[in-house]
């Protein structure tokens, strides 16, 4: 029985050492994660050429001067709290919509041709990938223009103010953030503010948010005059916070 003993006591102190040292590995991992790496001048995802059912499609730089006749679409609860192609998470209730090309973030005016409702949005998805639609409104939007209730409508896209305030490069001007995380628990999203701003992201905040009935504490780093700033500082975040996207404000 002694014997016996002392072999389970063994065991104990084997599975001890054991857990602390992959305890010592896990937190040294996480310690060389915390190093950002330096800025690099990589073209922003959101303007890479992509293929969607065989066709491919390359965004546009610069929206200036766009315009466009064609058919509208909407999506809705389907897509509610999920990630968009530019990061955010979709929220129906908004006044954004999903274009093919046009650069995220790019205002644009839409009016419905049909009725003659008119209504300015903001691009933050990719779509629609139906042939012969040009434009996918939110919720929101396809409510505000009447063309919730029937599904689609004949619509002109107009760029309002060809981007106002676009600077040199066609770039939109913030304030912009890129959000890290996001926590059920107040005190870890006050934690990770904190490594941000020692780290230099003076302008680091926290948003409470609800989805589907959740309640989440977002930190968002930042703050970020342009969608080129925000998206290179995405680049040196997202190898420490996966996932990490950038928002408008």
């Amino acid at each position: 029985m002694a014997h016996g003993f002392r072999r389970v006591a063994l065991s104990g102190i084997l599975l001890r050492l054991l857990a602390v040292a992959l305890l010592g590995l896990f937190l040294g991992g996480c310690a060389a994660k915390a190093s950002i790496p330096r800025s690099t001048n990589r073209t922003p995802a959101t303007l890479r050429p992509y293929t969607i059912k065989g066709v491919t499609y390359v965004p546009l730089h610069s929206a200036k001067g766009y315009r466009e006749d064609g058919i509208a679409s909407w999506y809705g609860p389907g897509f509610h709290g999920h990630t968009t192609s530019c990061g955010e998470i979709y929220d129906q209730y908004k006044l954004t919509c999903a274009h093919k090309l046009l650069p995220m973030h790019t205002m644009v005016r839409v009016t419905n041709l049909e009725n003659g409702r008119s209504l300015v949005l903001r691009v933050n998805d990719r779509g629609p990938f139906v042939a012969g639609r040009i434009v996918d409104l939110s919720q929101a939007g396809a409510k505000e223009l009447g063309v919730h209730a029937k599904g689609t409508a004949r619509v002109r896209l107009e760029i309002e103010g060809e981007v106002p305030g676009v600077a040199p490069g066609g770039e939109l001007p913030g304030p912009f953030y890129v959000q890290v995380g996001a926590f059920a628990r107040v005190g870890n999203a006050e934690k990770l503010l904190g490594r941000l701003r020692s780290a230099g992201y003076a302008g680091s905040r926290l948003q409470f948010r609800e989805i589907d009935g959740v309640g989440l504490h977002q930190v968002h780093a930042g703050v970020f005059p342009s969608t080129a700033a925000a998206e290179e500082a995405r680049l040196r975040l997202g190898s420490v916070f996966a996932g990490a996207f950038v928002i408008a404000q």
